[in-house]
């Protein structure tokens, strides 16, 4: 079966819950502010005992959990999307197996693309799967973006927050999972940065990357959609990476699927980077009112590079 399908989600967020006033006694900015330039209200950081495996690994145990006919030892390939590791070998996938109990010794491959990690690494399981390399696959977006803030930078430390989104990918007779379509712009490859010279801290051009959003999104989402072989009103759920609402609800306008869901966890759990848009979905199937089976969601992420990628997927 050189096809493949998602079978089942899992999250995880810190017990921390951060609102906008918490922010206001850091540095000068204001509930207001935060509010109307990029729509969050409150957001979830994480404890000293959380890091990016605990996290990836509490993510992945919900997934597999949630997943009737796989566990833990049928998992044949690890991919976690994370830019905020701290360690540089072993890599955050070998830890998340090794926390698993996967003795079975699966392939294990961490994917740093910022943001758009999670989505790269949806379109590398499934690309693992039609090769015959793998059957059934774990992947994770964590991040614990507070080890990497300037509590300092009221432009930055107003969006970061810790969680992790996680899914399981099987191998099926029939596709569940579009081609996907990725990309980067290597002229602002700058614009969103976590760099050695800055201390390590996350830093970006907004006003740059605000420009490109509003003016690609939109065209880059339709070519998803196209290349999923849908049209835009067969799409029952947007789930975008959970930046900035201010972009979020423009470009699910644009996108012409009036019937779809919108996810906008960016409100109560802040901008996770790779983690954003799983635990979004996650959390969206965990509610009192999930998608509906069969229903066709748009993934789509932008981030550092600076990077895209995007497909639909199939709400088992």
């Amino acid at each position: 079966m050189s096809a493949s399908k998602v079978v089942s989600f899992g999250h995880f967020q810190p017990e921390r819950i951060v609102p906008n006033s918490e922010l206001e006694k850091l540095v000068e900015t204001s509930d207001e502010w935060i509010t109307r330039r990029v729509g969050i209200e409150q957001r979830r950081w994480a404890s000293a005992e959380d890091s990016v495996q605990s996290m990836a690994t509490a993510a992945g145990t919900m997934a597999l959990d949630n997943a009737a006919e796989v566990d833990a030892s049928m998992i044949d390939l690890v991919i976690v999307a994370t830019c905020t590791a701290l360690d540089r070998s072993p890599n955050m996938a070998a830890r998340v197996a090794q926390a698993l109990n996967m003795d079975q010794g699966p392939a294990t491959i961490d994917v740093n693309t910022a943001c758009s990690g999670f989505a790269h690494a949806v379109a590398l399981a499934q690309h693992s799967i039609a090769a015959g390399s793998a059957t059934h696959a774990l992947v994770i977006g964590s991040e614990k973006l507070t080890d990497m803030t300037d509590f300092t930078d009221r432009t930055t430390c107003v969006l970061t927050a810790d969680g992790a989104g996680a899914m399981v990918i099987s191998a099926s007779e029939e596709s569940g999972i579009s081609p996907v379509v990725w990309g980067s712009v290597p002229s602002l490859s700058d614009a969103v940065r976590i760099e050695r010279e800055n201390d390590d801290k996350f830093a970006q051009n907004g006003q740059s990357v605000y420009r490109w959003t509003v003016t690609q999104l939109p065209k880059i989402a339709s070519k998803i959609i196209d290349r999923a072989g849908l049209d835009p009103e067969e799409i029952g759920a947007i789930v975008l990476h959970q930046a900035n609402l201010r972009i979020i609800e423009p470009l699910a306008k644009q996108v012409g699927a009036p019937n779809a869901r919108v996810a906008t966890d960016v409100v109560e759990s802040g901008n996770t980077s790779a983690a954003s848009v799983p635990l979004a979905l996650s959390k969206m199937m965990a509610s009192d009112e999930p998608l509906a089976s069969g229903t066709k969601a748009l993934l789509f992420a932008f981030g550092g590079g600076l990077s895209y990628a995007g497909q639909v997927i199939t709400i088992p």
